[in-house]
């Protein structure tokens, strides 16, 4: 047989990356504002914010995602009362059906947030530096990246991420597909899991135990354990303890409670173990966390104040 090869289309290309950023705000923070040739989305993962696009301000929430296109003026604002989480991606991307994604406003769902995971994961492996430095210029390769692939994946991961995007919203010939290569889980979400997470949500201000969690969930404990191993490659408790500290980190930076306050919201029996939790999943203290966050604030305002 005469076997014929086939080139392969490429329909959407980014052609490179000028930043990637994933920022934990205090809820005060003010950016300056900014514009640029190239394109660059924003992706809410907590919180709430006000961007500015052009002349126009829209209110967004957890799960949305908003297009900047090249030359349009955009600013954040943070409402001063909820203390967010988002992920910014500038880069160059000329594809025609970019057009699609103009003063567009979307919500991103499961394969959407996985990707962004997965990008942001990459990230950290391909260069140095801290995600979240809003002022950080240009990206630095790690020499000594352990990640093998990690730039092309980048891309990869973006790329998908717009034909995504872009068959739910402007295409649809068939739907999107529930699983994709950047689950940052190791499996897909079932029923049962997103019924134990809820649980825990609701209960974070509580001392959890397993026990408590399988009496409450319906659940025995051996299947617990072996489901948070499959999906997360921790245990149920571990798990749970992570959720706390992410909480306490969006209640630091809604700056309207200080650290007994926090400690005491989300169950801890002390400060002084609420610190020690905190410091051994974040590696910095409470107030190392609050200052290192509010720094991001006064660079805003310093840049502001140089504004003619």
């Amino acid at each position: 047989m005469a076997y014929k090869s086939t080139n392969l289309k490429t329909t959407l290309s980014v052609r490179s990356i000028i930043s990637i950023h994933y920022f934990d705000y205090m809820s005060d923070f003010s950016f300056p504002g900014e514009s640029h040739d190239f394109w660059e989305l924003l992706c809410v993962d907590k919180g709430e914010i006000d961007a500015v696009a052009g002349d126009q301000r829209h209110t967004l929430k957890r799960g949305s995602i908003i297009f900047h296109e090249p030359g349009e003026f955009h600013n954040v604002i943070t409402n001063g009362r909820i203390a967010p989480s988002l992920v910014v991606i500038a880069f160059q991307c000329s594809s025609p059906c970019m057009n699609a994604f103009r003063s567009q406003i979307l919500s991103i769902q499961e394969p959407e947030s996985a990707l962004l995971a997965q990008i942001i994961i990459e990230a950290r492996h391909a260069f140095v530096g801290r995600l979240d430095d809003p002022y950080q210029e240009e990206l630095i390769r790690n020499t000594e990246s352990p990640g093998f692939g990690s730039e092309q994946l980048i891309k990869n991961y973006l790329e998908e991420l717009l034909i995504l995007l872009y068959r739910r919203y402007f295409a649809n010939p068939f739907p999107v597909p529930a699983k994709s290569l950047g689950r940052p889980l190791k499996r897909h979400p079932n029923e049962t899991y997103n019924r134990i997470v809820r649980y825990m949500e609701e209960h974070v201000s509580e001392q959890l135990t397993i026990e408590k969690i399988c009496k409450n969930t319906l659940i025995s404990r051996s299947r617990l354990q072996k489901l948070f191993q499959e999906f997360h490659g921790c245990g149920v408790i571990e798990f749970f303890t992570l959720m706390k500290i992410d909480t306490a980190k969006e209640l630091i930076r809604s700056n309207q409670l200080n650290f007994t306050q926090i400690a005491d919201r989300l169950g801890y029996t002390s400060i002084h173990y609420f610190s020690r939790q905190f410091k051994k999943t974040t590696h910095m203290t409470p107030s190392e966390y609050a200052s290192s966050i509010r720094l991001l604030s006064e660079k805003s305002l310093d840049s502001k104040s140089c504004q003619p």
